[in-house]
């Protein structure tokens, strides 16, 4: 019995690590494309107020990301190849973008209560975030 098992981890389940590493290593190389391109995008230096303490600076970031990696988390196990899965990230990276620009087109003074460490409009933007990554996630399914 435990023959078999051995055969079936080292043929079949291994034989994927290949595309376990690639798809790992682009999904990175796209989070981390993520959070340049939205910190580039907000208004406040998202790093230097979390290292001050800004919980509302650090709630906002982890929202956007969090709504990025759900729907990317959805292209992995749907898409069809790596090219497949990077252009839907894109399109996750680009929904994720224009949910904080509404946020910040509907609410003027967002970054400002960002910056000023109010967690109430944090708590909302990072609520607003996920729910439009859940979203997105749902229909890329499609």
């Amino acid at each position: 019995m435990s023959d078999v098992l051995i055969l079936d981890v080292q043929g079949r389940y291994l034989a994927t690590l290949p595309y376990f590493a690639l798809y790992f290593a682009v999904t990175l190389v796209l989070a981390a494309a993520f959070l340049a391109v939205y910190m580039l995008t907000t208004r406040y230096p998202e790093w230097r107020l979390i290292r001050e303490g800004n919980n509302a600076a650090a709630i906002t970031l982890i929202g956007a990301v969090l709504g990025f990696v759900l729907p990317l988390a959805m292209v992995i196990s749907s898409s069809v190849n790596i090219v497949d899965m990077v252009v839907w990230g894109v399109v996750a990276m680009i929904v994720q973008l224009a949910a904080y620009l509404v946020m910040r087109y509907a609410k003027p003074e967002f970054d400002e209560a960002i910056k000023s460490g109010r967690t109430a409009s944090a708590v909302v933007m990072a609520g607003l975030s996920v729910s439009i990554g859940i979203l997105n996630a749902a229909c890329i399914t499609y």
